[in-house]
């Protein structure tokens, strides 16, 4: 079958591993298979080809998180990434947990392989290339502000770095959940845009009308002191990923006199992909889409993706 996978591993040149071509697929016992018809990029993706989370002995590694299909019975379906212990309340809890891609393969080829319970039936009226683009981003930003940051309509939000997949998804979710949604970004251009989806759009470290309720914060050690001193007493900054680095200073007298809470998330569950589906359907949303290409041309869709200049998703048509 067709499939994008990482042949080697090069943390300074990560498209040198990026081979588009042929490999068999490996269906564990008791799993199904989805036949793909469109799935999409990830950071996430990037990093596996540097190296990150993937060994060379894994190699080759049909890389992907995201895809929407239909499954082996003819039903069409919008695949759960997180591969974990099913008993638990919330499998993004065991610390075992994986995504695809990691430790088996991912989602960008002809066909995927998944537990059955991965398959989460896809709406019939979203389009495949929507569908696509929510199990990774856009379920990490609907848990960051629901489950974890505990947004209450007519609250406030800060989203750090308008632009990626997890933060324009934030934006509009956030709008659609009834919150005043601030948001930063270094690019005149991408404020711009992030206003037209209904954010007020700042330069970063810019000083806010108010504090706000929640910040979502995936951008790391650049924005983490504008994220603490842009909180309100008891808010919430929900951290996500640290693209600018993992390692920074925190002004902590602001934290314990403030009661400000500092709350780490990874992806989301099954049952909150499931709800965040119906919210979309309900609420008319579509997903913000950089860009569509052929499945042929998932270098040049990869190439966009690593030049840093992206806002939303970018999908491949399969």
């Amino acid at each position: 079958m067709r499939a994008i996978y990482a042949s080697s591993l090069n943390p300074s040149s990560p498209l040198d591993g990026l081979v588009v071509g042929e490999l068999d697929l490996a269906v564990p016992e008791g799993w199904t298979t989805v036949t793909v018809k469109a799935s999409a990029l990830n950071h996430h993706d990037l990093w596996s080809l540097r190296g990150v989370g993937l060994s060379a002995e894994q190699l080759p590694m049909i890389l992907g998180c995201d895809a929407a299909g239909v499954d082996a019975d003819g039903n069409e379906v919008v695949v759960h990434a997180v591969i974990a212990d099913p008993s638990l309340p919330d499998e993004t809890m065991d610390p075992k947990r994986t995504l695809l891609s990691e430790k088996h393969p991912g989602t960008l080829a002809d066909v995927v392989a998944v537990p059955r319970r991965n398959c989460v039936p896809k709406p019939s009226q979203m389009a495949w290339t929507d569908a696509a683009c929510l199990p990774t981003a856009w379920l990490t930003a609907w848990r960051m502000l629901t489950t974890r940051g505990r947004l209450a309509e007519g609250a406030s939000v800060l989203v750090q770095g308008a632009g990626g997949g997890v933060a324009t998804a934030a934006v509009v979710l956030a709008k659609a959940l009834g919150a005043r949604v601030y948001a930063t970004s270094r690019s005149a251009e991408k404020r711009e845009r992030v206003a037209s989806l209904g954010a007020e759009a700042v330069e970063p470290g810019a000083r806010l009308p108010e504090r706000v309720d929640v910040v979502i914060e995936s951008v790391g050690a650049e924005t983490i002191d504008h994220s603490v001193k842009s909180t309100k007493p008891g808010g919430r900054i929900v951290v996500s990923g640290a693209t600018s680095g993992h390692l920074a200073q925190l002004d902590l007298r602001r934290v314990f006199f403030l009661q400000l809470e500092i709350v780490g998330s990874t992806m989301g569950t099954r049952d909150e992909l499931a709800a965040m589906l119906d919210f979309v359907v309900a609420h008319e949303i579509r997903p913000i889409v950089d860009g569509v290409y052929g499945f042929a041309h998932a270098r040049e869709a990869f190439a966009h993706l690593a030049r840093g200049d992206v806002f939303g998703k970018i999908v491949l048509e399969h």
